[in-house]
Parts: C-alpha cells; structure tokens; sequence
C-alpha cells in the first residue's frame, strides 16, 4: 500500500459552549500528540475548529474519542488524502474566537450551534434555489482573495479581503448594499467561516442569507465537475489545493505565461513577501518569480 493511501487529513468544526477551553486544549493535545498527528487545533469558549493529519488508523482513533465527548459527537468530519507531510507540527491553542472576524460579541452559540445565522443547504437543496430563484441568487465568498483566485462558484461575488478581520469593513463600505434584499448564498471550504460571516451580514441588513453547509467540501463531493463550482479548492494542508474531478482547469493563472494552475509558490524576491500562482515549467526558470508580473 503507498504512503498516499495510508495517510489522511481530517476537517471539521464544532459550535457549542464550552465552559473550560483550556481543559479541552489539554485533552486534545495529549490525544493529537500521543497519535501523532499534526495540523491546528482551535477551541474557545464557542467550540473547536480543527484540521490535522496522520496515519489513517490514528486519525480513525482520533475521531473516536473525539465523538465519545458528548459537546462534539456530532462532528461532521471531512476526510482527504494525505501524505504524511501535510503539516509541519501540532498546534493546540485557545483563542477568543474560532475564526477571526474580531468581534466575538457579536456571536452567540447554543447547544445548536451558531444562533442567527443563515439557515444551512446541502448542495441538493442549493440547486433547487438557484432553480427556484434563477438571477435572484447571488453567491457570495466567504473565503479570501488568493483562495478564490484559484476557483469559485460561477458568477460569484469575491470581496476584496486578505483575511477575514477584512470582511467587516468591506461589509460597512456600502459596496454590497444592492445585495441586501437578493438571496445571498455564503459559501467556505469546510463551512465554519460562513457560520460567522452570516450572522454578521444579517445584523447588518442582509435580509435573505443562506450558508452551504458543509462548504465547498461536501458540494465537491457530492457534484464533481457537474455541478456550479469552477476551477480548484484552495486547502490548508501541503498540496495547497484539490480537485473534485481529473482533468478539471484550475481559474488560477501563471503569473509568467498566463497558463492555468492552481500551484502556488513563494514569490522569490525578498521584497515581495507573497505567493505567486506558478506553474511548473515557470517556477523552474532562472529569471525570480516576482508579484509584479501578476498584472
């Protein structure tokens, strides 16, 4: 059996209220850590956000203790390939918020999850909106600009955001405010960004606000290349991006030849502190890839 089949990377979130955090962190690190996984672990007082990766058995055990806790057995967990070398260590933190828009008083969670967002839509009931609906349906991306430059639903909204602090500005810029009586559908890799960006949309005036459940993952899964989805899905792991379909065209392009690729790379002058979309062939010239040829 390869290593590629051995290995696998989990995904998932929980909201619930959590009285002691800091006791989870510790339960959860010593799990992680005693299987060997690596990847990110974030808890508050909301819930658990995490992504990690090992070797499948003990990523099976993992998700066995992780559901015999009574807050988080009903976890839906998104499984991918592996490598073994998805992620370079193990982190188990505590933070204030488990995704940071920075204003965690806006949001309240019960034993149900996120109260006031937008009510959730497996990608059936998704198309059956969009056919309900037709041009009344706007998508809007709930991710940030390099992970939609690569793929995206058709006809999309993509704020121009570089982290999801961003969003709120750009929600109060009054840019989006002929959206706010359409159907917005939210939509994120795994899901958990939209379960925030949604009730933050509403309290300001976003009348009709849906949120895909289970994020572009499971709409991937479930449709393919035959559905509404274009191009690639920016992940978090080693690979940097996936394909729900072979021969699907990542909407990236080589910021030297103008190919399509979903392969990011680090930008190689010193100055430019950024990733750059490249394709192989480019990335292997002599001449440094720079940010300036993405114009």
């Amino acid at each position: 059996m390869s290593p590629q089949t051995q290995h696998r990377i989990i995904l998932f979130y929980v909201f619930t209220p959590l009285a002691d955090p800091e006791a989870v962190r510790l339960w959860q690190f010593t799990l992680a850590q005693s299987l060997g996984l690596r990847g990110r672990v974030i808890l508050s007082e909301h819930g658990i956000n995490a992504t990690l990766g090992g070797e499948l058995g003990a990523i099976k055990t993992y998700v066995r203790a992780l559901k015999g806790y009574a807050p988080f057995r009903g976890a839906d967990v998104k499984w991918s390939q592996g490598t073994g070398e998805d992620f370079p260590r193990l982190l188990v933190k505590v933070r204030p918020e488990l995704v940071t828009f920075g204003r965690p008083e806006e949001i309240k969670v019960g034993q149900d999850g996120v109260v006031g967002g937008g009510e959730h839509l497996t990608p059936q009931q998704l198309h059956e909106l969009v056919a309900a609906r037709g041009e009344d349906v706007v998508f809007f991306d709930g991710r940030n600009t390099m992970e939609a430059a690569i793929g995206r639903f058709r006809g999309a909204v993509v704020p121009d955001v570089t982290t999801t602090r961003d969003f709120l500005p750009e929600l109060e810029s009054g840019r989006y405010d002929e959206l706010k009586d359409k159907t917005v559908v939210t939509y994120c890799t795994g899901g958990i960004r939209c379960e925030v960006l949604t009730v933050l949309m509403k309290n300001r005036g976003f009348q009709h606000v849906y949120q895909l459940g289970g994020g572009i993952v499971r709409y991937g899964e479930a449709f393919r290349d035959k559905g509404l989805w274009d191009g690639s899905l920016y992940t978090f792991d080693g690979t940097m991006h996936r394909e729900f379909a072979d021969g699907v065209q990542s909407l990236g392009r080589c910021i030297r030849c103008g190919e399509p690729t979903p392969r990011y790379v680090n930008c190689e002058v010193p100055t430019c502190r950024k990733m750059v979309l490249a394709c192989e062939d480019c990335e292997q010239e002599a001449e440094p890839l720079h940010a300036v040829h993405a114009d």
